[in-house]
């Protein structure tokens, strides 16, 4: 880069509250946040001295619970300068904070605030205080904030429920309690894709170093703008999108919500954007539905600059030759690329996917349109992140190469052991979990890869690889992405443990489901219309074809559809978004014994013996 860097680090920072009084001291009057004021429908804007005035009104609050350090305290807010506010002002006095994910069941987020001993929780609005009072009757929990919500919004009969605007000083100092860089800082749990949820201990160190060899990768400098959309307590956000910006001096503007993310960045203009594949999944569907119904010429105009920009991306890797066609780049950038890059905002010069693998072929899309998309890795429990590719040495089928200081090598069944600065001291209050998760010195991710060329490529999970009945083992998350990548397709977990062949669970995207109906003659509201025999059949070519890359063990034979959602809320989807297959499985489990055990149901012939690899 050519723009000249402030990076802190963590030496310098020492903790994390160390790290915002360093940003403080270096640059007071630099623009630190953008938010969206809701009340007075406009966007504000805050320095480091304005946010340090907003955090000492906190810590005076906080300091008047007589929370002892190592007290925990727990956050339910959107994003936003009020998130970032509490956090820093817990962080500072010693408290360790615990993230909820704002739309979680009311019962998950009462078994962690009783597995923490949380004795604090701040709510967004009375809204989601009435969602979640009858999970909150813990003995430890002594105090709850709303953040939003008048008093007669809001039931008064709990003596621990205050609002802030009552609670809050309008003045504080600021405090730094713990200067202890191995203290603990916060308590992140798992998203709970099978059981419950999992604490996972970070202390300021874990997440400081990885965010010093996360700025070692990829530079980001004062002048860059991030725009926060996902949940700041997943532990991605929170580490690359609010303490990573800190340490660099970068401005971070919070979106306003995922339904206006569009609209925020065309308006906001990030140049550094911290995503999840789902969201590239999503654009590149509209992208997808809008060309099928585009004229021919338009569509192979766009899949030509798709090809000549992947092109040029390979040559520049040094990964592929000069091609002459590298020459049209100018006008196909000037008619087709430069107009998709312009809904992203225009300005962006870094984009990092995160949290779940990003198919091959959205990828190139994204790439070769001149997006630079970058894959990372990471866990939870390594603060998280442990690898991502460069902006110099990007190869999009890998999540690229450890960060500085991370060590990693092959278990039994090709699992990724690690070994970082990141990695955490193990889960709170459950020992044999810890025990499972750290051994030989290592720590076990669970997923299975390949390492190659200094690279990591993600080749599944291995608590999710699917069994056959003929004993041939299929690892089902590539084969999910590709069959997601038909736009009619909005969710897709294959099947088939224990059972002869694979079959197909797909929830269609509701709106291109109507528009498929109606085509076939169909009732879109018809029960019925999901099992006709036209609509099976077609529905499994449409597979097959997103599948015919894939070797032929992968091949999926039966599929059931439906047009349910699998959503946090009905208990299929972690507030990661991450299914969880077992309650898939136990909702749809006579659906799937019935076309296991029917040789013509999902709209196919009788399945031959699944083909084995040499």
């Amino acid at each position: 880069m050519t723009h000249a860097l402030d990076v802190i680090t963590a030496t310098e920072a020492g903790t994390l509250f160390g790290l915002f009084r360093e940003r403080l001291r270096r640059s007071p009057h630099a623009v630190a946040y953008r938010d969206y004021d809701r009340n007075g429908a406009a966007w504000i804007t805050l320095t480091w001295a304005q946010l340090a005035a907003r955090v000492a009104s906190w810590q005076q609050a906080l300091a008047g619970e007589g929370l002892a350090p190592g007290a925990r305290v727990a956050v339910s807010l959107r994003n936003g300068v009020d998130w970032v506010t509490f956090d820093l002002a817990a962080l500072g006095l010693g408290l360790v904070t615990v993230p909820l994910y704002t739309d979680d069941r009311p019962d998950n987020v009462g078994f962690i605030l009783a597995d923490a001993e949380a004795s604090l929780l701040l709510v967004q609005d009375g809204l989601r205080y009435r969602r979640l009072a009858a999970a909150l009757g813990h003995d430890h929990l002594q105090r709850i904030l709303v953040l939003e919500s008048r008093m007669d919004d809001v039931p008064v009969a709990d003596p621990r429920l205050r609002q802030v605007a009552d609670w809050l000083p309008e003045r504080g100092e600021l405090r730094h309690g713990v200067d202890d860089p191995h203290a603990l800082a916060t308590l992140v749990y798992t998203s709970g894709t099978t059981g419950r949820p999992k604490g996972v201990m970070l202390s300021h160190h874990n997440i400081l170093a990885v965010v010093e060899s996360g700025l070692q990768a990829v530079d980001v400098c004062p002048r860059d703008r991030f725009l926060s959309f996902l949940p700041l307590s997943h532990a991605f956000e929170r580490s690359v999108g609010y303490y990573l910006p800190m340490a660099a001096g970068a401005q971070v503007v919070f979106a306003r919500s995922v339904a206006t993310l569009a609209d925020d960045l065309a308006g906001q203009r990030p140049t550094v954007l911290t995503a999840v594949p789902r969201i590239f999944e999503r654009i590149h569907a509209r992208l997808t539905t809008q060309l099928a119904a585009a004229a021919p010429l338009k569509r192979r105009l766009f899949e030509a600059t798709v090809r000549v920009g992947w092109s040029r991306f390979l040559h520049g890797q040094g990964r592929g030759p000069w091609r002459a066609s590298h020459v049209l780049w100018p006008w196909l950038d000037a008619l087709v690329a430069r107009q998709v890059r312009a809904r992203l905002g225009g300005r962006l010069r870094l984009v990092v996917s995160g949290g779940a693998p990003l198919a091959a072929e959205v990828a190139r899309v994204f790439i070769g349109l001149g997006v630079p998309v970058l894959q990372g890795y990471g866990l939870t429990e390594t603060a998280p992140q442990l690898s991502v590719n460069r902006l110099d040495d990007n190869d999009p089928a890998s999540v690229g190469r450890p960060l500085p200081g991370v060590q990693v090598r092959l278990g039994e069944h090709q699992e990724l052991l690690v070994r970082g600065p990141g990695v955490t001291r193990g889960y709170w209050n459950n020992p044999a979990a810890t025990a499972a998760l750290l051994r030989d010195g290592w720590l076990h991710t669970g997923d299975q890869v390949r390492l190659a060329h200094g690279r990591i490529y993600i080749t599944g999970r291995i608590k999710d690889i699917l069994v056959l009945s003929n004993g041939e083992k299929v690892p089902p998350a590539e084969m999910e992405l590709a069959i997601q990548l038909d736009p009619l397709f909005e969710q897709v977990m294959v099947v088939g443990e224990g059972r002869p062949f694979l079959a197909a669970l797909i929830v269609f995207n509701e709106d291109l489901w109507r528009a498929f109906a109606g085509e076939h003659g169909l009732d879109a509201d018809d029960p019925l219309s999901l099992t006709d025999r036209r609509v099976l059949h077609e529905v499994l070519q449409r597979v097959q074809h997103q599948l015919h890359a894939f070797p032929a063990w992968a091949k999926v034979r039966r599929v059931h559809l439906s047009r349910e959602p699998m959503t946090v809320d009905n208990g299929l989807l972690t507030p990661t978004l991450k299914m969880r297959r077992a309650a898939v499985q136990a909702r749809y489990l006579p659906a799937l014994e019935a076309i296991f055990a029917d040789p013509l149901a999902g709209g196919a012939e009788p399945a031959p013996r699944a083909a084995r690899r040499g």
